[in-house]
């Protein structure tokens, strides 16, 4: 049984289509959750036939096959097409539970996507996930990259995501849902507060509703800002990559500014390397650099995995030293 499509979601996905092509056939990560649930029913209405659900089931909570079992169940009633697939989402040794499963789960959705030759995967993810992302940003001290909160799209293990919904309050999903008296699962875990998103959700947010009612619209007014800021500081970027050399070369560094050099090096060491410098690594790096005034000065700083260090008159990464 296909349901009429959620007004907001409606009006989202209609705006969305409106803005870009869509592919033939697409991708819907269906967790069972409301938002998901909404989305896939939405997108099966608007576009029968071009859907096809991904569930990843990591095997973290004994609800697990239950939310398996919905989903099933959603798409035979829907005549959507679904794979499930089972991960391993144990946190490593210093990793957070969240950023495992994270991880694990869009390794899986590019996998599935692919095996099923999905050209894009739609997230559900609304307005109220980016507020909370935002401040999660926020109380890590993050820059301009952080605060830039989550893309409407973005490329990960060689698959296309996107993030229809972003402009969707999330109690406007829910109102609809329960309206229509259509089925979802609550995630246990949602109301656990030891997790740190949880707490902003249930705790930070609720206070900044009620001192700001349109808080949720002007995170996503900063975050696009932000988004457009972080794309100038890119472009800037790679120019300054273009006469510094890559890898760097420690005069042509010098002769930039302090803040562009600590963007050209956060710019090479990610687009490069894979890593992040913290601001603590970046701000002693910048400091050998700015010392790198003879032959005989050597530089070898720990950065993620391996370190940088002077190689002649340029800067090397090497990993695992």
């Amino acid at each position: 049984m296909v349901v009429a499509p959620a007004q907001p979601v409606h009006q989202a996905l209609r705006h969305w289509a409106q803005a870009q092509p869509l592919p033939q056939r697409w991708g819907i990560a269906l967790s069972g959750g409301a938002d998901s649930t909404a989305l896939l029913h939405a997108a099966q209405a608007l576009w029968p036939g071009r859907i096809h659900a991904l569930h990843i089931n990591h095997g973290l909570q004994a609800a697990a096959t239950d939310f398996e079992r919905h989903c099933q169940q959603l798409c035979s009633a829907l005549q959507v097409p679904l794979s499930v697939l089972s991960v391993d989402a144990q946190a490593q040794a210093g990793q957070s539970p969240e950023d495992a499963a994270r991880r694990a789960r869009y390794r899986a959705l590019a996998t599935a996507a692919q095996a099923a030759g999905l050209r894009e995967v739609w997230l559900a993810q609304h307005q109220d996930d980016q507020l909370e992302t935002l401040l999660l940003a926020l109380s890590r001290g993050a820059g301009v990259p952080g605060l830039a909160a989550m893309p409407p799209v973005f490329e990960r293990h060689g698959q296309r995501f996107a993030r229809p919904l972003l402009s969707v309050a999330g109690e406007a999903i829910r109102d609809w849902l329960r309206g229509e008296a259509l089925a979802y699962c609550e995630d246990p875990t949602n109301a656990d507060t030891s997790y740190t998103r949880n707490r902003i959700r249930h705790q930070v947010t609720p206070a900044l509703r009620q001192a700001f009612p349109a808080i949720a619209d002007m995170a996503s007014r900063t975050a696009q800002h932000m988004a457009q800021a972080q794309q100038l500081l890119q472009e800037l970027a790679a120019l300054d990559l273009t006469a510094t050399g890559s890898p760097p070369q420690i005069a042509h560094l010098q002769a930039l500014s302090p803040e562009r050099q600590a963007n050209a090096l956060r710019h090479w060491l990610k687009h490069s390397h894979a890593v992040v410098p913290s601001t603590a690594q970046l701000d002693a790096l910048l400091q050998q650099v700015a010392a790198c005034t003879t032959r005989g000065h050597d530089i070898h700083l720990k950065l993620g995995p391996g370190f940088v260090r002077r190689e002649q008159a340029a800067l090397r990464y090497d990993a695992n030293l």
